[in-house]
């Protein structure tokens, strides 16, 4: 049985997927005259923008972080908990099991885009992006969680939506479920588990 679940938080816990391409499509016309459809900006969804802006040419990424988090104000209203999100979190804490995030945003961005919907008290466990060196694909945010929260890895399990959050808890030793309501690619992807809802977990979990 799981003791531990863990959430990525993009296409995971809330839809922020418009938000963040559109938010960054336009801080790259506006502020570095590139026009991108959003089609090829996809790949920075589940990565942070360390990683991300500079493969877009962008040099001072600190710059482009904080000129991509101005815009997002402009799409606060396009972001949404999914359904189903908040009455699976209510039962696994009802179970009395480990909930909590390894998220690729920064702890600002966690607090700006995700902290409003109220759903911090179920998730008592936080890893972002500026608390590890390494960022996903990479485990270590995953072994910095076990590490904060005294997890078993083999009583735990990831769940998120990308290729990145996949390889994460691969490399980290620990089961991943796949979010089929934020994924736009589950053919690639080799999860143990793939989700069609929220309820499905609830069920699962309470099944093991």
């Amino acid at each position: 049985m799981y003791k531990t679940i863990i959430f990525d938080v993009d296409g995971t816990l809330i839809d922020t997927e418009e938000a963040v391409l559109g938010s960054l499509q336009k801080m790259l016309k506006i502020d570095y005259g590139k026009e991108i459809d959003t089609d090829a900006l996809s790949f920075v969804l589940g990565i942070p923008g360390s990683r991300s802006l500079p493969q877009l040419g962008i040099e001072n990424v600190d710059k482009g972080n904080e000129r991509w988090n101005y815009f997002m104000k402009d799409y606060v209203s396009s972001m949404k908990v999914f359904n189903g999100i908040p009455d699976l979190l209510v039962t696994i804490k009802q179970m009395n099991i480990v909930q909590g995030i390894v998220t690729s945003k920064t702890n600002v961005e966690l607090m700006d885009d995700f902290v409003p919907f109220n759903l911090m008290d179920y998730l008592p466990y936080i890893v972002c992006a500026d608390d590890t060196f390494n960022h996903k694909p990479h485990p270590e945010p995953l072994l910095k969680f076990l590490e904060i929260s005294g997890a078993d890895p083999e009583t735990s399990i990831y769940i998120g939506d990308t290729i990145y959050d996949y390889e994460c808890a691969r490399d980290a030793g620990i089961d991943f479920g796949l979010a089929l309501w934020g994924c736009k690619n589950h053919e690639s992807i080799n999860a143990k588990y793939k989700f069609t809802s929220p309820q499905e977990i609830k069920k699962y979990v309470q099944l093991l």
